[in-house]
């Protein structure tokens, strides 16, 4: 049995990412190999520190848990097909440290990071071997913005 771990905090961007496993996949079962075990792991967003100072750490995990839940209702039915399976999990730990442990745990399996990067926010590594990113997304806009501005001064 293949396994396939995924990384995700959206669920189009994790299906495109995971579709060319799926069809993979797929056709190992018709060729008669067992399914796939996919191992879900929903990286839940940050929460800035205004909201979170708010918040007990107890209604945080609350959020946590009902965020990934309606993540996983709409991606699960879709990877449940035939013999595969699908385990399903909230990411706490760093996620170097939880991809050590999770292959630890299964064995050996194959690491997708299917996590879509929102502006202004830099990605975590979730293996050793990824590297952190480091470049911040507002640079190219920021420069953008100011030459219009720059542009619309001097035709003053």
């Amino acid at each position: 049995m293949e396994k396939i771990m995924v990384y995700e905090n959206d669920v189009s961007h994790a299906l495109q990412q995971i579709a060319p496993m799926r069809r993979h996949a797929a056709a190992a079962a018709l060729a008669g190999c067992a399914g796939t075990h996919w191992i879900l792991v929903a990286s839940a967003p940050r929460m800035s520190r205004h909201v979170s100072k708010w918040l007990t750490h107890s209604a945080r995990s609350s959020w946590r848990a009902r965020w990934s839940e309606r993540l996983f209702e709409d991606i699960v039915p879709i990877l449940r097909t035939g013999q595969d399976q699908v385990l399903t999990l909230l990411a706490h730990d760093p996620l170097v440290e939880m991809t050590d442990k999770l292959l630890a745990q299964h064995g050996p399996a194959r690491v997708l990071d299917a996590r879509l990067a929102l502006p202004g926010q830099d990605l975590q590594a979730i293996t050793r071997d990824q590297p952190e990113s480091t470049g911040s997304r507002w640079a190219v806009p920021g420069a953008v913005v100011g030459m219009g501005t720059l542009m619309a001064l001097a035709t003053d």
